[in-house]
This record gives structure tokens, C-alpha cells and sequence, in this order.
């Protein structure tokens, strides 16, 4: 099942348990909407307000899809649908470890609709991303999760585990601009 390079379209799936049927797919341009939405359900599971999201579909097209033409492409995204519809998503891209001297790559988004969840979605779009983590050769896949959130168990029940002795930072846009002040002045690939 290596769904790189994106030739494969889908990849079908059925949760013998429940007779759910399902695909997932890569995602497309016309799923800008679909993207957006799934990530609001996400914050709202997160018990975030959705005007946490700024995320747009033209943040979504520029970013995931390269439009307007020669846009770099910053993610890649899978699509899970049951019917025709969008129920899940899995949304990364490529990072680097300097120890393994290969890219890994990074889950920035998992989430599937709460009627799905318990469907067998879930693992198999870890399995999809695994399969292309093997095509890619990509020794790891990182992923970061909020301490409370019940997927622990089931990240855990995919062989991922706690990484306890490093802490998450982040800068964000104020703490970067103050700090950019006192760069150097030499070419930021602008």
C-alpha cells in the first residue's frame, strides 16, 4: 500500500466491526473548505473558540497546493471520506534530523469526525502515513498532542511513545518580529 508518488488516488478502507465504509485519499484543491472546517472541528474539541482558527482556504490553497502558481508548497494533507464526504484528515510535512541525516515527517493534524471515531479511520490513516514515511524513507514520525486529549492511548496503541525528556517551545509572531530587529543584515531568501 504506497500511496507516494500521488498516482494512487485512493485507498479504501472497512471497519469489519462497525461495516463503516470509508477512503482516504490525497487531498485537492477543492478540499480547501473541507480542510478549514475539519480543523474548526478540531479546535472545538480542543474546547478552543473557532475564531482560534485564522487558517483560510486561501491560506490552505497557497500553502497545500501551491496556488497561486509558484507558491511553495508548505504541507501535504490525506483526506479521509465516508460518502463523498470529508470526515478526516491528516495534515504534515517533511522535517529534518540531523541524527538520522534524513527527513522525517511531521503530523501537524489528526483528526477524524466524532461519528467516525472508533472506525478504524484513525489507524488507517496512520497507516497511510507510514507507508509513506517507507516510500520516502523517512525514519520517524513526530507528532505533538495536548496532555489531557484521549488519542495518547491510541497513539500509544500504534507504537508512538511519550518523548518525556524534551519540552515543546514556540515563538510567536510578536517574540519573532522583536527578535528579527537584531539579526544581521544578510540575504533571508526573500
Amino acid at each position: 500500500m504506497i500511496i507516494y508518488p500521488r498516482h494512487l488516488a485512493y485507498i479504501g478502507g472497512m471497519n469489519q466491526a462497525h461495516k463503516i465504509n470509508y477512503e482516504i485519499r490525497w487531498a485537492r484543491p477543492d478540499d480547501a473548505a473541507h480542510i478549514v472546517r475539519l480543523i474548526k472541528d478540531l479546535a472545538a474539541f480542543e474546547k478552543e473558540p473557532e475564531s482560534s482558527v485564522k487558517m483560510t482556504e486561501a491560506d490552505i490553497l497557497r500553502d497545500g497546493f501551491g496556488m497561486p502558481s509558484g507558491s511553495p508548497v508548505r504541507f501535504e494533507c490525506l483526506i479521509g471520506e465516508k460518502d463523498g464526504d470529508p470526515v478526516g484528515l491528516c495534515l504534515f510535512f517533511h522535517n529534518y534530523s540531523t541524527w538520522e541525516g534524513r527527513a522525517g515527517l511531521y503530523i501537524e493534524e489528526l483528526f477524524v469526525s466524532e461519528q467516525l471515531r472508533g472506525s478504524g479511520l484513525g489507524r488507517d490513516l496512520m497507516a497511510a502515513m507510514a507507508a509513506i514515511a517507507v516510500a520516502r524513507n523517512c525514519p520517524r514520525i513526530d507528532l505533538s498532542v495536548l496532555h489531557w486529549n484521549p488519542a495518547r492511548a491510541f497513539y500509544e496503541r500504534q507504537e508512538m511513545h511519550e518523548m518525556d525528556e524534551w519540552r515543546s517551545y514556540r515563538m510567536e509572531r510578536d517574540a519573532i518580529a522583536k527578535l528579527a530587529q537584531h539579526a544581521q543584515t544578510f540575504d533571508a531568501g526573500l
